[in-house]
């Protein structure tokens, strides 16, 4: 559901998402499938195309297809990739990723889902547009205040509008997360860093994720189901002033060729392109009375095992259920305390675990072990990931942990 009242400039509503990139969409899709009138602006002028964040994880399938999109991005997405390495431009290994014969009902789904984000945006957009609810471009949130009665929040356009609860999907840069005084602690690694885009790639095998190793560098080709594009990684070291590379079409294939060394394969056709450092930031705090900070506006961290957008999704689905709850008169306001009371220990997993799979990659390297699937782990799935610490728990969860099984807070998975 959209907007409820509009008088003159300003607009009146349940819940304002600022950011529509996948967390922000999720939390729409979750409030909206409920009733709840929703409204979502996002800044830029118009939805970007780019690969960004590739990947679903097990638990992300799982949510989305509750939300009715399992099938829409099983068929746009890819399971089971083989990732071929090369080393000095020779195939070394394959590996295939997940283990297509474990799923079995308390685990669906035997691996992620490999596509581009623009692909799950689509989707999450397309389920939004059922409820009738559209992402509002060129929207900036400048400013906004909240009392006990609610949030003001201010456009750059002069515009106002006047929610219950105001929620920041908006990234790294997070304005909701700035305004809000929250600290985002951390650092950014002077080492790690990459350049990265969108290109076709005549004369690849696309039955494989090619990860090259070499001359002190490395290039990834991945492809994607459904296009002719291949999303390119290219980690080729600094200038004398610590400066990557531009990242043109031009060092792309200059890199290429240095690392892979595969003749006649041309790059082409560029459609995002972007440089890539590390950081590893976590808010303090996830919310503060009617406005919370979801996904990169609360933390963000490396993207060994592929938690960065998985992570913004589980943060909308945990605050969506509980903000349709309260709104719709069905739970006391003390319920979305349990939103930071979950999300934040799990957002600290998550930069630990990042970290951990970074280092796996780096010390591999030293080691001659490469690829991507050094620094993913059977934890990276997030199908472990529970809150038995917390107060809905009852103590239970905690009290049971020392026993085996499942305890109050696990993940339930479903029975035959």
């Amino acid at each position: 559901m959209d907007a409820t009242t509009t008088e003159g400039s300003r607009v009146n509503t349940t819940v304002l998402i600022v950011g529509g990139g996948p967390a922000g969409l999720t939390l729409g899709c979750s409030l909206a499938r409920s009733g709840v009138a929703v409204r979502i602006i996002e800044k830029s002028p118009e939805f970007p195309r780019g690969s960004r964040g590739k990947g679903l994880n097990q638990r992300s399938r799982e949510l989305l297809a509750g939300l009715g999109l399992d099938e829409e991005l099983a068929a746009v997405g890819t399971e089971h990739i083989v990732l071929r390495k090369y080393v000095g431009g020779v195939p070394v290994e394959d590996s295939r990723s997940g283990d297509p014969e474990a799923a079995r009902p308390g685990v669906p789904y035997s691996s992620g889902l490999l596509l581009p984000q623009w692909r799950v945006e689509d989707a999450l957009r397309g389920k939004l547009a059922e409820y009738g609810v559209r992402v509002e471009l060129g929207c900036e949130l400048t400013g906004f205040t909240q009392d006990e009665h609610g949030v003001r929040a201010t456009l750059a356009d002069g515009r106002t509008i006047e929610a219950d609860y105001l929620a920041g999907c908006d990234g790294g840069k997070s304005v909701v997360r700035k305004a809000l005084g929250a600290r985002f602690e951390g650092e950014t690694a002077a080492e790690e860093m990459m350049i990265i885009g969108d290109v076709e790639a005549d004369g690849l095998d696309r039955g494989y994720w090619h990860q090259w190793f070499g001359e002190g560098a490395g290039v990834l080709l991945c492809p994607f189901r459904g296009t002719s594009h291949w999303q390119f990684q290219g980690a080729a070291g600094t200038d004398e002033r610590g400066r990557l590379p531009e990242p043109t079409l031009e060092v792309f294939q200059d890199l290429f060729d240095r690392v892979a060394g595969v003749p006649g394969v041309r790059l082409a056709n560029p459609t995002w392109r972007s440089t890539y450092r590390v950081n590893v930031r976590m808010a303090d705090r996830f919310r503060e009375g009617r406005v919370f900070i979801v996904g990169d506006a609360a933390h963000v961290h490396s993207i060994a095992g592929g938690l960065g957008m998985n992570t913004g999704i589980q943060d909308a689905f945990n605050l969506g259920w509980k903000l349709a709850l309260v709104t719709g008169g069905h739970a006391g306001p003390g319920l979305l305390d349990t939103y930071e009371e979950e999300r934040l220990p799990i957002a600290a997993w998550t930069l630990k675990t990042s970290n951990e799979g970074l280092r796996r990659i780096m010390e591999g390297a030293g080691e001659g072990r490469f690829g991507t699937d050094v620094g993913a782990s059977a934890e990276t799935s997030t199908l472990g990931v529970g809150y038995r610490w917390s107060s809905l728990s009852g103590g239970a969860g905690e009290r049971a942990a020392a026993g085996g099984g499942l305890a109050a807070g696990d993940r339930a998975p479903d029975a035959p």
